[in-house]
């Protein structure tokens, strides 16, 4: 649990929003080390449902994703693969997650949020005549549509419809009884409050159909904070900590204008001064919502109110994280050697240098290896990942997906390290190594 200190801070954080953005009730809650570690109720429970809006994008892009892994489709593969009738030509699976199909932003009026989902009773009626608003891959254009486009994909391949799929795949292992596609009480009623007076008005919900995979779902924070273990990579039995780094990977810069916002595989991305967040917001009439987590930090944080608009919940929720962060700084894991050494590893390691550029190569205790420019930090700093076949693979950087490869003379002596053709040796332009372009016979001078 936490400190009085910080259960005190993120209570005044709540309340300040709730009272700025006017919210007739809000509730939060965060979660840390894979547990709920506080949450909060004001003018309501904690158990009381609230629409998540477009959070659900995020529930149906692992649905797609276990397909995936599941090798029952690929992210190249195009729509009409999976939708033989699809109402859109030329997209993939992966822009659709991504929001980089060029698909419109919203359905052909009436506005979908606002009217019944069966005014729009198939797939094509979701798009319209004249779905594409940018050629497909150019460019981020968020996309309610392209999410009801993929919900149809699971439909179609799994037999089911996706919120059967949903419960028994996802909601079911992840202990989240309080999720559902239509509320359940206790559940919050929309409301819209005045721009001008503090008067309320009740929104309109309608149940979205087609359209329900971006934004129908509704939930609790309390389920959130299970939710928020997949996020993290920290579920799977429901979806591989591989696949999830994955979808939290940015994909697609949204505009000039925000880079500090991003988008993955059915994430969204958020870098505040001080961390790097993932999950996503959301929005239907009358609900906000938003779920975050900071993987460094292993700490997340959910908000929801039922308020149309006027309440920067997302900023919310970020300050959240930022409070337990800073209140109670995570204690590191303790440094502990190698339990197992391959001798013949320490070879690889101290110095090497890339033309005359310096780096060192660390052996770390979990077996992988650590690159980094000498000294401090530099541009082509990156951590490798072993193979098992003498060869390690690089997982960030400039080197990320890269393979480092020691190159042995016929004598079996070490000669040079070979990271993607680039050559490091143990001497600067060492000419007895094999560099391209050869060096000046004369050396240095």
């Amino acid at each position: 649990m936490l400190l009085p200190e910080t259960e005190r801070a993120l209570l005044h954080r709540l309340a300040t929003a709730q009272r700025d953005g006017r919210a007739p009730s809000m509730t939060a809650a965060a979660w840390r080390d894979g547990q709920q570690v506080w949450s909060h109720a004001i003018e309501t429970t904690t158990d009381t449902q609230f629409r998540i809006g477009s959070l659900t994008k995020t529930f149906v892009a692992v649905l797609v994703m276990r397909l995936r892994d599941e090798g029952r489709l690929a992210l190249d593969d195009p729509l009409d693969k999976h939708l033989p009738d699809a109402p859109v030509r030329g997209v993939t699976i992966g822009q659709l997650l991504t929001h980089t199909a060029g698909i419109a932003s919203e359905t052909p009026e009436p506005w979908w949020e606002r009217t019944p989902g069966d005014l729009r009773p198939e797939l094509a009626d979701i798009v319209g005549e004249h779905p594409l608003k940018h050629p497909p891959g150019r460019r981020f254009h968020y996309s309610n549509p392209g999410f009801g486009l993929l919900g149809g994909v699971v439909e179609q391949i799994r037999g089911t419809p996706w919120p059967e799929v949903l419960q028994r795949e996802v909601l079911d292992p992840l202990g989240m009884p309080r999720t559902s596609f239509l509320p359940q009480e206790p559940y919050a009623r929309g409301t819209a409050v005045h721009p001008y007076a503090d008067v309320v008005m009740p929104e309109a919900v309608h149940e979205t159909g087609r359209m329900a995979p971006a934004g129908q779902l509704w939930s609790t924070v309390e389920d959130l904070c299970r939710f928020a273990n997949l996020v993290a990579g920290k579920a799977d039995d429901v979806l591989a900590a591989d696949t999830v780094e994955e979808m939290r990977e940015p994909r697609s810069a949204p505009s000039i204008e925000g880079w500090e916002a991003n988008y993955g595989l059915g994430m969204q991305l958020l870098k505040t001064p001080d961390r790097m967040l993932a999950g996503h917001t959301g929005s239907m009439p009358g609900f906000l919502c938003t779920l975050w987590v900071s993987v460094e930090d292993d700490i997340g944080a959910v908000a929801m109110a039922n308020t149309t608009t006027g309440l920067p919940i997302g900023l919310a929720v970020a300050d959240l994280i930022g409070i337990v962060a800073d209140h109670e700084p995570q204690i590191p894991e303790p440094w502990r050697p190698m339990a197992d050494l391959d001798r013949s590893l320490l070879e690889l390691v101290g110095p090497w240098y890339w033309g005359p550029t310096a780096f060192g190569l660390r052996l770390e205790a979990d077996g992988y290896l650590q690159l980094g420019a000498m000294p401090g930090k530099g541009s082509r700093d990156a951590r490798f990942k072993p193979v098992g076949d003498g060869t390690w693979i690089g997982l960030n950087g400039y080197y990320a997906g890269e393979t480092l490869r020691p190159v042995r003379d016929e004598d079996g002596r070490l000669t040079h390290l070979d990271i993607g053709s680039f050559v490091f040796t143990r001497e600067p332009y060492d000419p007895d190594a094999p560099i391209p372009g050869g060096v000046d016979p004369e050396g240095w001078r």
